[in-house]
């Protein structure tokens, strides 16, 4: 039995920059662009109803193999690395009520198949979930 390809994709967003395409993303960059844009303005909308500031980048990465479930080249690892500050900082529970809302919020994470996992650093220190 061959091995199916695996193929590995990554992107680089920033908050508060106009979505710009590389000329040299495929399709499976464009995907990854939209859940890291998406995971940071989900993020936005969440601050804003909590009265906080927030700003940061964020990461993208994925595998596109095929599925053991049917057989068709997909996303099977989908991962979100956040690095952002929040101002003023939040107590531990209130943040990580924030993190869980932007995750949930984020359409693009929900209508994958494969769940995303997300890492967050906050105002420089990783946040463990």
């Amino acid at each position: 039995m061959t091995t199916p390809k695996r193929l590995e994709y990554s992107v680089s967003e920033r908050s508060g920059t106009p979505a710009r395409a590389d000329p040299d993303w495929d399709a499976e960059h464009l995907l990854l662009s939209a859940l890291a844009r998406c995971s940071l303005s989900s993020l936005e909308y969440y601050a804003k109803r909590a009265n906080v500031a927030v700003s940061g980048s964020a990461e993208a990465d994925g595998v596109v193999t095929r599925r053991d479930s049917d057989g068709r080249f997909a996303f099977v690892e989908a991962r979100v690395a956040l690095d952002i500050e929040v101002e003023p900082a939040l107590d531990a529970e209130a943040l990580a009520k924030l993190l869980d809302s932007a995750e949930w919020g984020c359409f693009i994470g929900a209508s994958l198949t494969a769940k995303p996992t997300y890492e967050w650093r906050v105002n420089g220190e990783a946040v463990a979930r």
